[in-house]
């Protein structure tokens, strides 16, 4: 069985978008654990700026994605909200309510995502593990026999860790742990190994994740330049280490993302991935000249 498809209408890229009115409208079963985060809506609700269009389900009238942005359009008053109508099934909404919920906006936690991906199994017993992982956020799940499912590793959690201490170099333990859907732990061992200027993944976490595949060549020489001297007990040193740790790409480590992209942000994204691309061939034409 394929898993379904989004409806064109929010697949392409300008969806057809209404005013609905907000007491129209309900909040559908959540994956958030805790419910809506009353500090998330009053900072919508305190955008200037019109908010994007929500998410609804045609047949039941629930938000598929944008429970915020409604609870924020309350507070503010207003009568009606711009929406886009999702025509499907009550679990093909539920599986886009989750996606929405991983790609964009407050992101689920790990336990929030590892919970929604449990239901889908019961929803979708046939899909493989990792159509369940794409959709529920999840860069790779095993099923036990009694299916539930298991993260294999905190593998993403570390990569979002590395991302939020580039933009908030001195943010708490407590809050990168909390933005990153990892433990108060893993959050301090993120970040001292990129003080030390240490990749991030430790080496049996990266293999563990790539079966088959336990020394891939980047992976390789990133390590070998960690371990160099020079680089490692200076500051300028550690400096580049962490910016090549917090850029580099391993191999195939983008794959697992693919499905989680809005197809409205796949032209963006794509510019982006060629822009950096074109930088780093440039970067490596003036490095490989000088070394000659």
């Amino acid at each position: 069985m394929h898993e379904q498809k989004i409806t064109p209408a929010i697949a392409s890229g300008s969806p057809q978008i209404e005013l609905l009115p907000v007491n129209s409208l309900r909040v559908m079963d959540s994956p958030r654990l805790n419910g809506e985060d009353p500090r998330h809506t009053e900072v919508l609700a305190g955008f200037g700026a019109e908010l994007p269009p929500i998410v609804v389900h045609r047949a039941t009238m629930r938000v598929i994605d944008g429970a915020h942005r409604l609870s924020a359009a309350r507070l503010r008053g207003d009568d009606r909200i711009r929406a886009v109508l999702f025509d499907g099934t009550e679990q093909e909404a539920y599986v886009l309510s989750v996606k929405a919920n991983v790609t964009h906006g407050l992101p689920l936690s790990a336990a929030e995502r590892t919970r929604a991906a449990e239901r889908i199994i019961t929803m979708h017993p046939d899909w493989s593990d990792r159509m369940i992982a794409a959709s529920s956020g999840l860069s790779l799940i095993h099923r036990d026999r009694d299916s539930r499912v298991r993260p294999a590793g905190s593998t993403a959690g570390r990569l979002k860790a590395v991302d939020y201490l580039q933009d908030r170099p001195d943010a708490s333990l407590r809050e990168i742990a909390r933005h990153a859907g990892v433990s108060p732990s893993t959050a301090r061992d993120v970040r001292d190994r990129l003080h030390r200027g240490e990749d991030p993944i430790p080496a049996t976490q990266r293999a563990a994740a790539r079966p088959g595949n336990d020394s891939p060549p980047l992976r390789s020489l990133v390590q070998g330049l960690a371990s160099d001297p020079s680089l490692r007990f200076s500051e300028s040193g550690r400096d580049l280490l962490r910016w090549l740790i917090a850029h580099a790409v391993q191999d195939g480590e983008w794959k697992g993302l693919v499905d989680t992209i809005p197809a409205h942000s796949a032209q963006a994204l794509a510019k982006i991935a060629r822009h950096c691309s074109r930088e780093w061939r440039e970067f490596a034409d003036i490095l490989e000249k000088d070394a000659a």
